[in-house]
């Protein structure tokens, strides 16, 4: 008797219906992809630290300015 509501009822569809066009996140990150940045050039103060640290692995004392 317990199952009596079940023989009557209609199944489940799933109805599929079209999607909308996606929309990109970011509009303006395609530009950003297309122009491909290149690598910025080194600050000027870790070139003089990378000078330092090649010195001081050579046993020999930086000058100082």
């Amino acid at each position: 008797m317990a199952n009596k509501a079940l023989a009557t009822r209609q199944k489940m569809r799933l109805r599929v219906e079209p999607a909308p066009p996606l929309k990109p996140r970011n509009p303006f990150a395609g530009f950003a992809k297309q122009r491909v940045a290149g690598a910025h050039a080194k600050p000027e103060a870790s070139e003089r630290l990378a000078a330092k640290r090649a010195l001081k692995k050579a046993g020999l004392a930086p000058e100082d300015d």
